[in-house]
């Protein structure tokens, strides 16, 4: 094998898939990763393979010069390394496997790796083989990656309870959406989308590893690219086409799904709120951030009494030995009586960090009951609240 590529490009490419590489595996060659250069047509590509034998992402280059096709199986990190050595001056890198022995060239730089045999890296789930599909649509990949960031931030990180820790994406008819929740707070959004007549399929839902959605999120650059998403028993796949052009996929990310049942998150969802506040999402997320600067472990919370009357906001917070904080905001809506409630600031932030509104509506029933907050038509967010010593 021998190709000649774009420096910066193929540096790219290889974070990308190094992104879900272990660093340390039982077995080596899940710490590669795969390139195969081809040619057809005049034309060279080189694909970038990588997997942590759950989650797996193919990355084509295309503009490649393929002297000689070939694969080559090299350590991931090692390569990254030597591609961000490389001087910036070199516009592009020379790639030459020699029997056990990968030669990675600059213009005054020379690496030598050693290279595995491909036969030893793990096989990849082709979509192609796939014969359980239980649906296939496709989305602008701009969409796709507003329902993962409105999101993934919600899903657990550490807990017995596989099934919240991913993502459920699930699609009825021309309706798609996505949820998350850790058991303390949900996140759901919305969408719309396009339906070809040979997409049409009943309703269908499944638990997208949270990895994966960021791998997702990595490889994502314009967002009219079509993303072409098949679901099969237990898989799914994520196909980003180049844009303006009928070809193979520039990008394809493969994943196991989540085994277990998703929480009724539509019995979590409140109904009966009688407190209606609108807000400025930037007002509202500056003053949650300066609450939050006297807070601690022990009392993670901020307390928010809202006022009808001058339709106002005192948000306060107190760390024992530290000290107490105090911040006032006006507010642009309020329907209903006071109320005093504790919520997590770091819970609120998350959530504001994903909008693009200018306000946000937020629903409250009671001190002990979640609150409700809202942006746009296709977004919510539920929290639960916290208990503060008086």
């Amino acid at each position: 094998m021998k190709v000649i590529c774009d420096r910066a490009a193929l540096l790219e490419a290889a974070n990308n898939v190094g992104s879900i590489i272990p660093a340390r595996s039982p077995a080596p060659a899940l710490s590669c990763v795969k390139l195969n250069a081809t040619k057809a047509g005049g034309v060279g590509t080189l694909t970038l393979t990588g997997t942590d034998a759950e989650v797996s992402i193919q990355l084509a280059l295309s503009k490649v010069d393929v002297v000689q096709p070939g694969v080559a199986v090299v350590m991931a990190d090692k390569l990254r390394a030597i591609l961000s050595a490389i001087d910036d001056t070199d516009a592009t890198v020379t790639i030459e496997l020699d029997d056990e022995q990968c030669h990675i060239k600059g213009s005054r730089s020379r690496f030598k790796l050693f290279a595995f045999p491909s036969a030893d890296f793990p096989p990849i789930a082709d979509l192609a083989g796939q014969s359980n599909t239980r649906a296939s649509f496709a989305v602008p990949a701009g969409v796709l990656m507003r329902l993962i960031g409105r999101t993934a931030f919600a899903t657990a990180r550490e807990t017995s309870r596989f099934a919240i820790n991913g993502v459920l994406l699930k699609k009825d008819g021309k309706k798609l959406e996505m949820v998350a929740t850790d058991g303390r707070r949900l996140a759901l959004c919305r969408a719309t989308i396009k339906e070809k007549g040979e997409e049409k399929v009943a309703s269908t839902s499944c638990i997208i590893p949270t990895r994966a959605l960021g791998l997702l999120q990595r490889v994502a650059h314009d967002p009219e690219v079509a993303v072409g998403v098949t679901i099969t028993d237990n898989r799914a796949f994520f196909a980003f086409a180049e844009a303006g052009k009928e070809k193979a996929p520039q990008a394809v990310v493969s994943t196991t799904l989540v085994e277990g049942a998703f929480p009724q998150y539509d019995e979590v969802i409140p109904k009966d709120q009688d407190k209606k506040i609108t807000a400025g999402r930037d007002d509202l997320a500056r003053a949650i951030r300066q609450a939050s600067v006297l807070t601690n472990e022990e009392s993670r919370g901020v307390r928010l009494a809202f006022n009808v009357a001058d339709k106002s906001l005192k948000l306060s917070s107190r760390a024992p030995e530290m000290g107490e904080s105090e911040i006032e905001l006006g507010l642009s809506g309020y329907e209903g009586e006071n109320i005093e409630i504790s919520f997590n600031p770091q819970f609120i932030a998350d959530a504001l960090k994903t909008m693009d509104e200018a306000e946000v509506l937020i629903e409250l029933k009671a001190p002990n009951k979640p609150g409700l907050f809202k942006a746009g038509a296709d977004f919510l967010y539920v929290v639960m609240p916290v208990n503060l010593p008086t």
